[in-house]
């Protein structure tokens, strides 16, 4: 969700925690630090005026986008699939 979020331009912190609110401050903090050593984003700090940080995907973090354009698509093309996989595993659900 991260490198779909940073496609566009690079992006301050509180830009991404708009669309990924559903993900803890420390969380999100963790995942930037492992992408940026895993090489997937750079890290950029500015000093002036204010202090910010900005991160933006590398060329090996832009060499997911169509992997996970990829994995969404069958994602959706097996919506049903694997809710109906989902609701057999779940612990209220019922095996004959």
């Amino acid at each position: 969700m991260i490198i779909q979020c940073l496609e566009g331009d690079p992006r301050r912190f509180s830009e991404l925690w708009v669309p990924l609110r559903n993900i803890t401050p420390k969380v999100l903090t963790q995942s930037l630090r492992a992408l940026e050593r895993d090489g997937f984003i750079v890290r950029t700090v500015h000093a002036r005026p204010a202090r910010n940080v900005q991160c933006e995907l590398t060329s090996l973090g832009r060499s997911l986008l169509g992997l996970l354009d990829t994995a969404r698509a069958w994602a959706g093309s097996h919506l049903d699939e694997l809710i109906d996989a989902r609701e057999t595993a779940s612990p209220g659900s019922r095996t004959s």
